[in-house]
């Protein structure tokens, strides 16, 4: 077995997240893809492939744990995500592989950068993925059962760019890295920081975090 998958499988393990060959495969098909395109796209600053499958997939998918939890919680079995600043699709395409039920809308302001998770869609096969080139803020969409971001903005940009397309009884997911306590003082009266989740990433010696709003 490669090294590679080794190191994908026993973070999944230790997520406590059961992870089928396929989806390992099709992970692992997609940093390829990233640090195939990284030389013309600049996706990401990293450039050794090893990185990229620590810092980038491994990280973005102690998300996943979560997610399913919130969403088994909630009772939703089909569930609408946007990933707000996804870059090259961080973490949507990861979450859209190994989620049963989640349909991905990544939303980026960089043209080649949707251009790539709509590649990477069409390549990977996950018709519940796409890729949109627009100012989320500007974008007409049905409204979304969760949106997410990893190091996309402040917490508070993030809700006023965002809180047009939260659906009803929505959540926002916040991916971030220390506890940032004054982004959270800085929200509106009417977020509700419902829950704040230590995460603890395989292989990263790194603090993260997600924090989970809603609308009062």
């Amino acid at each position: 077995m490669k090294p590679d998958l080794i190191t994908l499988e026993t973070a999944a393990q230790q997520l406590g997240l059961p992870l089928s060959s396929p989806q390992a495969q099709l992970l692992l098909a997609y940093r390829d893809m990233i640090a195939k395109w990284n030389k013309v796209y600049n996706l990401t600053s990293l450039r050794d492939p090893s990185q990229m499958l620590s810092h980038h997939i491994i990280d973005s998918l102690a998300a996943a744990p979560p997610l399913q939890k919130h969403l088994s919680q909630a009772g939703l079995a089909n569930c609408r995500l946007i990933d707000v600043g996804s870059g090259g699709g961080l973490p949507g395409v990861v979450l859209a592989t190994v989620i049963e039920g989640l349909d991905v809308t990544c939303v980026d302001t960089v043209g080649k950068k949707a251009a790539f998770v709509q590649q990477a869609a069409n390549e990977l096969g996950l018709k519940n993925l796409r890729g949109v080139h627009a100012r989320v803020e500007d974008m007409q969409a049905a409204p979304f059962d969760v949106i997410t971001s990893r190091a996309f903005a402040s917490l508070l940009d993030f809700v006023q760019l965002t809180r047009m397309h939260l659906k009803k009884g929505g959540i926002w997911m916040a991916l971030k890295g220390k506890l940032p306590d004054d982004e959270i003082a800085a929200l509106p009266t009417d977020v509700d920081v419902f829950h704040v989740e230590q995460l603890k990433v395989p292989g990263l010696d790194a603090e993260r975090c997600i924090v989970w709003m809603k609308l009062k």
